[in-house]
């Protein structure tokens, strides 16, 4: 019987700059029959609409096509789909506390550079309509915190 893949929620505030990129690079790294990957809001600003174009044309640069991804809504029900949801910021924290139903809805959720940086919380910033230098950032932030994840889920 084929085991069930560890599913993965990458989440960000409007899934239109940071939470895809997560996605992207988090699919890229993993085999797709042991690690489904995907992306969310937690506002309903972008809702189906593409990555915005700093981050197309990052992941581009690296060779990712990102601009099929479209924002979705964070609801309730994924925290029973995802066995693991990575947010980018303390507000993002902030916002998903009011989705938890419990104790194990939460215990779920943690920062995605805690898997390279254990227990400091740091934030990956937020780059919308912040230039290339700041998608820069926010790529190789979100790249060395997948490895880690990759490297963890793998197995």
């Amino acid at each position: 019987m084929k085991e069930q893949p560890t599913r993965i929620l990458m989440v960000c505030l409007g899934n239109i700059c940071r939470s895809p990129l997560a996605e992207a690079l988090l699919r890229k790294k993993v085999d797709s029959d042991k690690v489904e990957v995907d992306s969310a809001g937690l506002s309903s600003y972008h809702i189906s609409e593409p990555p915005c174009d700093s981050s197309i044309d990052i992941a581009a640069q690296h060779g990712l096509d990102i601009s099929g991804l479209r924002a979705r809504a964070f609801t309730t029900s994924d925290f029973d789909r995802f066995d693991k949801i990575y947010i980018m910021d303390h507000y993002n924290w902030d916002l998903i506390k009011d989705f938890g139903r419990n104790d194990s809805d939460l215990k779920k959720v943690d920062l995605i550079l805690n898997e390279i940086f254990p227990g400091e919380n740091l934030e990956v910033p937020d780059s919308y309509q912040k230039g290339k230098n700041a998608a820069m950032l926010v790529y190789d932030m979100l790249d060395k915190a997948t490895d880690a994840i990759a490297k963890k889920y793998q197995n």
